[in-house]
């Protein structure tokens, strides 16, 4: 038997030598063509992806890209290597070896990197039946001077994604509706049989225990707190100073210190899930940032359910903030609505003091140009779910609620539907997004420390207008907020496998306030709102480790 060749992509040197990156791999010694690795970097942070192959870590950013990492352990069949998918975050010398697969980039999960090694053709052995109990059909010689079995990264990878080239040629679903495709924004008309065709979409969030809204077309995004804030001479109590937001800088107004609420004595990103609610002031002026302790829900209300005021609490000064009064659950629940305008006064008094100018230009984050009705900007609901974040467009989301104590179960269901859901007469089926994604399912352990609303999670309900009107209820962990994302922050979702792309088609790379990497999964509406397709699509549960 001769040795068999590497590839062309290992890229003869003028001296005719072959050059390969080696790693380690549990006791294996490899070598990739140095011609196809594109970067060998640190292990990064990960964001889980569902649906795809046991081999998958995860999602990485790098350089602005979304990118699939396998576990080259678990690739190569050693599921005897002592690790699971996702585990942990590795050692000091755990790194991810960056190739280019069929024009995309995927990162491979390594123990380590051994070098770089130069090597004649004649002294590649070919591989056997026992070389390291690799298979190989995934394999492409032995170099004699490492000595490591050189991988066939193709073939490897291919292996991982196979249904993505059987899947090549099938049709894909059109793309959700943006701002730009559907009617009714997230603020317009509600979809209820009862006739509110003009109930606004409030943005519920909770400080020291009491609950505030603004509306959605007012709220630009919702942003994790930052650890640490810029603070002003003389400002007042209120006004905790600026915090930088895509290189700009956002002015920041504190609820509790607004309202005389109780303070908690923490830094404004030390309590868990402290969010900035970003407020869109209009007519250009610059938005302004509300600390607040979370994000709880997406309400459309009728606007007769909102009152003014009372009169007499009117005359106070620290009712001046509020808009209205809204009535929620029949009345047992009452939320206040904010006055954006009375929020922007108070970011501008905080840019005033901090420059002298009295406007507050020379301080504040720039006129929000994202999602303002900016071309190719888009603005997305955002919820967790098994430690990820995923993203639906606005334009579909008609609610966000608290998912409810007792569900309707429905007879010879997909299992993936837990039950049905009436929403203002409205009949909606409710998918256990971690059923369906295959993620794995809650458990005790991982509610320890929550409230206990937050322990029953939320439930998002999407709906689509016109003749094929359809509605569901996703059921997730809980609500990040709402975000703008720029057309170059968007890019096409890493095709793991077919159903992925049918439910998952695009990703979101951000950078957080800290300069962390943040990927946002964003979902295809059409696809969720499919009912046979999606019974279809989930087939039998891939293996997934503890989560």
């Amino acid at each position: 038997m001769t040795a068999r060749r590497p590839t062309a992509s290992a890229g003869p040197g003028a001296d005719g030598a072959l050059a390969f990156v080696t790693v380690t791999v549990g006791d294996l010694r490899l070598a990739l063509p140095l011609a196809d690795v594109r970067a060998v970097i640190r292990l990064p942070d990960l964001v889980r992806i569902p649906l795809g192959p046991p081999s998958l870590d995860g999602l990485a950013q790098w350089h602005g890209e979304a990118v699939p990492v396998l576990d080259l352990s678990l690739a190569l069949g050693r599921q005897g290597g002592g690790r699971q998918r996702g585990a942990g975050r590795g050692t000091r010398e755990t790194r991810v070896v960056l190739v280019g697969h069929r024009g995309q980039p995927v990162g491979l999960r390594v123990d380590a990197m051994a070098g770089i090694l130069r090597t004649a053709p004649g002294r590649i052995d070919p591989v056997t039946e026992e070389d390291g109990g690799l298979d190989p059909a995934m394999l492409d010689g032995v170099l004699r001077d490492g000595p490591a079995t050189i991988l066939k990264l193709d073939a490897l990878i291919d292996r991982q994604f196979g249904d993505m080239v059987e899947d090549a040629d099938r049709p894909a679903l059109r793309p959700s509706a943006g701002p730009a495709d559907v009617g009714t924004s997230a603020s317009g008309p509600a979809s209820g049989r009862d006739g509110a065709r003009d109930a606004p979409a409030l943005l519920v969030f909770g400080v020291a225990g009491q609950e505030f809204a603004l509306p959605v077309d007012r709220v630009r995004e919702v942003l994790p707190a930052p650890h640490e804030v810029a603070r002003m001479a003389r400002a007042k109590a209120h006004l905790l100073g600026v915090m930088a937001v895509r290189d700009r800088l956002l002015p920041l107004v504190d609820l509790r210190a607004l309202f005389g609420l109780a303070a908690d004595g923490n830094a404004p990103g030390e309590a868990a899930g402290r969010r900035v609610v970003v407020v869109r002031a209009g007519d250009g002026r610059a938005p302004v940032g509300v600390l607040v302790d979370e994000v709880r829900e997406i309400l459309r209300l009728d606007r007769a359910l909102i009152d003014p005021v009372p009169p007499l609490l009117a005359r106070e000064p620290e009712f001046e903030d509020l808009d209205g009064i809204a009535r929620v659950d029949g009345g047992r629940r009452l939320v206040s609505v904010l006055s954006a305008e009375r929020l922007f006064r108070h970011g501008a008094a905080l840019g005033a003091e901090g420059n002298g100018a009295g406007n507050g230009e020379g301080i504040a984050m720039e006129p929000a140009r994202a999602g303002d009705g900016v071309a190719g900007a888009e603005r997305f609901v955002v919820f967790r779910l098994a430690g990820a974040e995923y993203g639906l467009p606005v334009a579909v989301v008609r609610e966000v609620l608290r998912r409810p104590d007792h569900v309707t179960p429905l007879p010879n269901a997909p299992d993936f539907v837990t039950g049905v859901l009436t929403l203002r007469g409205e009949v909606l089926p409710l998918i256990d997004q971690r059923r369906l994604l295959h993620l794995p399912a809650l458990d005790a352990g991982a509610r320890v420390g929550r409230s206990a609303g937050a322990e029953r999670g939320r439930v998002v309900a999407v709906g689509r207008e016109g003749a094929d009107a359809a509605r569901v209820g996703l059921l997730v962990d809980g609500l990040s907020g709402l975000l703008t994302v720029a057309a170059e922050r968007i890019g096409p979702a890493p095709a793991v496998s077919a159903a992925q792309r049918r439910l998952i088609r695009r990703v979101a790379t951000l950078e957080t306030a800290g300069g962390a990497a943040r990927l946002i999964l964003l979902m295809d509406a059409d696809g969720l709102l499919d009912m046979d397709r999606l019974a279809d699509l989930h087939g039998p549960a891939l293996p997934v480790s503890p989560g």
